[in-house]
């Protein structure tokens, strides 16, 4: 039986291959919390990935451009957006799919304390040749008008240092009960 909300830590994964596997379980039915998406690889140079994405951006409505279409910044909605289109977003059961998807720059507060999982099938490491070029999301992202990269990673810090001094007595905790037992 499958949790009932997956969690999944975005960071080192690549874009298309991530989204793809998010698309499946969505409409399989499945609750998905994507975290740290500023830090998702999209495979490519930065200058051609951010031509690219000015290309799409400039892609608009002829008469009223607020009819769409809408160009996110935001690394989460970048991801959102990807998804959405391997999704059959327009039908009722692509809706509820996009509804139970959920995604985040950073790591919020009710998911930082949650096991968080990676999708070996979309690790930059294992499907990306070595030497071969590729951007992070966020630094695109910001490159293309996103204003709170650096916030993110003041808060990320903040997170990342309160984790380890819970680890850190987590660890001395368990010492302390192998000591005790032994």
């Amino acid at each position: 039986m499958a949790p009932e909300v997956v969690v999944i830590d975005c960071a080192g994964h690549m874009l298309g291959r991530l989204a793809s596997i998010i698309a499946k379980q969505l409409l399989h039915g499945q609750k998905v919390v994507a975290v740290r998406c500023e830090k998702i690889c999209v495979s490519g140079g930065f200058v051609r990935q951010k031509m690219k994405y000015e290309r799409f951006r400039r892609k608009r409505h002829l008469t009223a451009p607020r009819k769409g279409p809408y160009h996110y910044k935001a690394p989460a909605k970048i991801l959102w957006r990807t998804i959405r289109g391997m999704v059959p977003h327009k039908t009722h059961r692509g809706a509820l799919a996009l509804g139970r998807l959920q995604a985040f720059e950073g790591c919020p507060a009710p998911y930082d304390k949650v096991k968080k999982l990676v999708v070996p099938e979309a690790l930059k490491v294992l499907r990306l040749q070595h030497g071969h070029k590729y951007v992070v999301l966020g630094d695109l992202s910001t490159a293309v008008g996103w204003k709170y990269g650096e916030a993110i990673e003041e808060l990320e810090a903040a997170r990342m240092e309160t984790a380890k001094s819970f680890w850190e007595a987590k660890k001395a905790d368990l010492i302390a009960m192998r000591k005790a037992s032994a």
